[in-house]
């Protein structure tokens, strides 16, 4: 694993090596083992999206691991004065050990891997959010012990979240099934890929995918960027929300997950947010262990 672009990209023996690397980062974080595996090294974080957890959990996780994180927005640095991507690539490459960047193109991610010579990390972009699913993962394995004899159900907009959870679930060997309106479906190839696979279920029933569900995910109707779209998107993903009702379709344990932040009363109800609320915030911390499995496994052999 050279980056991390897309979990397309791994293996499932891959993707199981940074889980089992984030259980044990996990597990020396609480038991208070330092463990500076990045000392001495930096990681340039590039923000054209803002974010609550990816700034944190990474900056924070960097300084666990006994390196330092730069925060460099779209403001800061000359990519947002007209630089192309790829001289901030070959010029960053010479002062960092590695980068994480969140924004909105996929390409802007893949043209910096193809002309800079360090690890990059997706912390976001229209098209996926790897490291987010890794931390649901880590999560689904914490509750339910491991991925065997799963079944996984996303309600909502078919977005990064989507995409990344059809795969990150497929890898792991859990049938998936997604509930999304027409018009707001997965990407096309990731769909293909799911459905060649026979885990993959696209339907627009709501119920179907929380009929025996054993894992309950959701996501805000309006990403970051689609604030403009708000109200058309509220009237078309009306039904698509997990309430006290729906949950009594799934499996008697099943677990709820939402990558937050979360707009109660729309995708999710307050009742059953709070319900499984434990759940969810253990979701969020896991970003920690899963990013600083990641660096280490990119980033300490630089």
């Amino acid at each position: 694993m050279k980056h991390l672009l897309k979990l397309g990209d791994l293996s499932p023996e891959e993707i199981l090596e940074i889980l089992d690397l984030a259980d044990q980062l996990k597990y020396e974080l609480k038991k208070g083992i330092p463990h500076p595996r990045l000392q001495g090294k930096t990681l340039g974080m590039i923000f054209t999206k803002s974010s609550t957890r990816t700034r944190v959990s990474f900056e924070t996780g960097m300084y666990q691991l006994g390196g330092q994180a730069l925060f460099l927005s779209d403001k800061d640095i000359q990519l947002g004065r007209g630089e192309p991507i790829n001289d901030t690539a070959r010029v960053l490459s010479r002062y960092l050990d590695g980068i994480m960047i969140r924004t909105f193109k996929q390409s802007d991610v893949e043209d910096l891997a193809s002309y800079g010579s360090i690890p990059i990390i997706n912390g976001l972009t229209d098209y996926c959010h790897p490291c987010q699913v890794l931390a649901d993962l880590m999560t689904i394995r914490e509750y339910k012990g491991s991925f065997r004899g799963l079944k996984f159900g996303f309600i909502g907009d078919g977005n990064n979240m989507a995409n990344s959870l059809i795969v990150g679930t497929i890898k792991m060997g859990i049938p998936c099934t997604i509930a999304c309106p027409e018009g707001y479906r997965p990407d096309a190839k990731i769909v293909e890929w799911g459905k060649s696979t026979g885990l993959l279920t696209i339907t627009d029933d709501v119920e179907e995918a929380a009929k025996d569900a054993d894992i309950l995910y959701t996501d805000v109707w309006a990403s970051m960027g689609q604030e403009g779209e708000t109200e058309i998107r509220r009237k078309a993903f009306r039904g698509y929300q997990i309430n006290t009702k729906l949950l009594s379709l799934a499996h008697k344990d099943v677990m709820v997950q939402h990558c937050l932040p979360a707009h109660r009363g729309e995708e999710i109800t307050a009742e059953a947010f709070e319900a499984h609320a434990d759940e969810i915030f253990e979701e969020a911390e896991n970003r920690l262990h899963a990013q600083k499995a990641v660096m280490v496994l990119l980033m300490e052999h630089q």
